[in-house]
């Protein structure tokens, strides 16, 4: 299975990597590997996580509050947006 990440949702990525790294040096690391594990275990387990409609599902991550919202494609899996789950719930759709 293979994966991918909209634009908009790398660009969440970077942005929280950032700012967790400006708190504490290396929490933005640790940020980016939880989210790859988050990743890892959508690819594994694709349909084992919270539908959120018909097409689209999200996996949180264990130690940071977001959540990865997904869809998959027949044997891929498309990565909309990495959201903070304190936020506005509906944000992610306007990576869309």
């Amino acid at each position: 299975m293979t994966y991918r990440f909209l634009p908009p949702a790398a660009r969440e990525v970077r942005e929280a990597a950032r700012y967790y790294e400006g708190k504490v040096p290396g929490l933005g690391f640790d940020f980016i590997a939880e989210v790859r594990a988050a990743v890892h275990r959508i690819l594994t387990h694709p349909q084992a996580w919270s539908p959120l409609d018909d097409e689209f599902r999200r996996c949180r991550t264990a130690r940071f509050p977001y959540g990865i919202v997904y869809m998959v494609e027949g044997d891929h899996i498309l990565i909309v947006s990495v959201m903070h789950l304190h936020r506005q719930p509906g944000a992610w759709r306007k990576n869309l």
